[in-house]
């Protein structure tokens, strides 16, 4: 079973989609293979670089103690290597159970509660 949920401009969309193993079968036969595929098998073979971006991340803002977004951002881009790398880092960090994020008056900031 699918479900999709979501907005056509203002109208409400709520669909589910029921299929049988027949069906999967038959819709996985039509889609092409792509590239797509042979990326999604290459990621896990880099999951240890991204481990230790990880715990680089977790690192810094223990020996920090607490940082603000913007300060941050700067370190984790030179760390990670690029600015996408080090936003997908600050989610990663807002949803950690080890790091408390509170409203400063210009910007977030990144306590560190271990």
């Amino acid at each position: 079973m699918v479900r999709i949920r979501g907005k056509i401009g203002d109208w409400p969309v709520d669909l589910t989609v029921e299929l049988d193993a027949q069906d999967w079968a038959h819709l996985a036969a039509s889609l092409p293979v792509s590239a797509a595929v042979e990326t999604a098998v290459a990621t896990p073979a880099q999951a240890p670089k991204t481990d230790a971006l990880w715990q680089n991340t977790l690192m810094l803002l223990s020996k920090a103690g607490s940082l603000d977004g913007p300060q941050l951002m700067a370190q984790l881009t030179g760390l990670a290597g690029g600015e996408m790398a080090a936003k997908q880092l600050l989610v990663r960090l807002r949803h950690s159970a080890q790091v408390r994020v509170e409203s400063g008056a210009d910007a977030p900031i990144y306590h560190w509660v271990g």
